[in-house]
């Protein structure tokens, strides 16, 4: 298990203040695409059933994560449990720990206050803060964001919300509601990557979260709408969006800043093979990078056994490069976290290889300077 600082870089990513401009107008503008009727006609036809119910809440901590082209940021992906979101205060002075005690008092206020929103939603304005909270994850104390769960936990507790991280077989949970060692619970902060509760040990919260007893958070209900690798080609087909009442400006935004996606069985599988070097593979159901291919590493082998129907053609967006002390030169991304359309931090990820990790040294998280 790694502690936070070992997941930071000393190195400082400069990003273009129209850089920022456009990825905030571009987190706004999906917020408002994802409470569009006609919008969500569309993707309901296309998520499980789950992710058709609407709890009437939204999700905590979800980021938008970009390579910079330039100085244009181009949307790479997006994620509704995502973790590393105290790095974008650490990254800032490493010598401190994340504790409450040491986190600025605007950070502070504003993690708090999406939580707080999102029990108020919940409970039709009845609660203004939750009474207990479960972090949920499997097997915890075995995940590398471990240490960031804990700070969590430690923020909620001096605010005064007992807490408690679980596996979410650890917990009583049932239509009846969910329970923590004979405690009621009614916030899940929900770090586990089974998106739509498909799994046998997420079936308790599952059917807690349908009866509406909990509020768990992030949700299916967002992670269809916004963060299901699908909704990539929903948003850069001209054609299907036509029906979401965009601007002119804003069907520009949309085409200046997302890559081209569709899905591998909508294409000519020859025509994509000869173009594969500008592509990029994803498996739709996929997280963290996992079964990410790229295009030039690609043998004609493997690109016959991608499933059609489940993998993503995403065009090929190369990461920018930045000067780390005592390191050679380490691609990076940007991440903006965000609760709805309120921007809560943005951080940048260095890395080396294929696809983003936190275990090269000199990289992980960096701090981002606006210029």
């Amino acid at each position: 298990m790694s502690s936070l600082h070992e997941n930071l870089s000393l190195a400082i990513v400069e990003l273009p203040a129209a850089a920022l401009r456009r990825m905030l107008k571009l987190v706004r503008l999906l917020d408002r695409l994802s409470r569009h009727p006609a919008y969500r006609s569309q993707v309901y036809a296309e998520v499980p059933e789950i992710a058709q119910f609407n709890p009437g809440h939204d999700a905590v901590m979800m980021c938008y994560d970009f390579h910079l082209a330039g100085d244009v940021p181009r949307l790479i992906e997006v994620n509704t449990n995502a973790g590393g979101g105290l790095f974008a205060y650490l990254v800032h002075d490493p010598s401190l720990p994340i504790e409450p005690a040491s986190l600025k008092m605007k950070l502070k206020k504003r993690l708090l206050l999406t939580f707080a929103e999102e029990i108020s939603h919940y409970s039709g304005g009845n609660k203004s803060k939750p009474d207990r909270i479960v972090i949920v994850d499997e097997d915890p104390d075995q995940q590398f964001l471990y240490p960031e769960m804990r700070a969590f936990a430690d923020l909620f507790t001096a605010w005064g919300v007992p807490t408690e991280i679980v596996d979410p077989q650890q917990l009583d949970a049932s239509a009846d509601g969910v329970w923590l060692n004979g405690q009621p619970v009614d916030f899940v902060y929900n770090r586990h990557c089974d998106f739509y509760l498909e799994s046998e040990s997420m079936a308790g919260l599952r059917a807690a979260y349908l009866a509406r007893k909990v509020c768990l958070s992030p949700n299916p209900h967002l992670y269809g709408l916004l963060a299901d690798k699908r909704r990539l080609v929903l948003w850069t087909d001209p054609v299907k969006r036509a029906d979401f009442s965009l601007s002119t400006t804003e069907q520009a935004l949309l085409d200046k800043t997302l890559p081209a996606c569709s899905l591998l069985s909508t294409l000519d599988l020859q025509q994509v093979w000869s173009l594969r070097k500008q592509r990029v593979f994803k498996p739709v159901d996929s997280f963290g990078s996992r079964g990410v291919l790229l295009g030039e590493k690609i043998s004609r082998k493997r690109f016959d056994e991608l499933p059609a129907t489940t993998t993503l053609v995403q065009e090929l967006v190369p990461p920018s490069m930045t000067d780390v002390p005592d390191h050679d030169p380490m691609k990076t991304d940007l991440r903006l976290y965000a609760y709805r359309d309120r921007a809560l931090g943005v951080t940048a990820r260095l890395y080396r290889g294929q696809v983003t990790n936190l275990r090269t040294p000199g990289g992980g998280f960096a701090r981002v300077k606006v210029v």
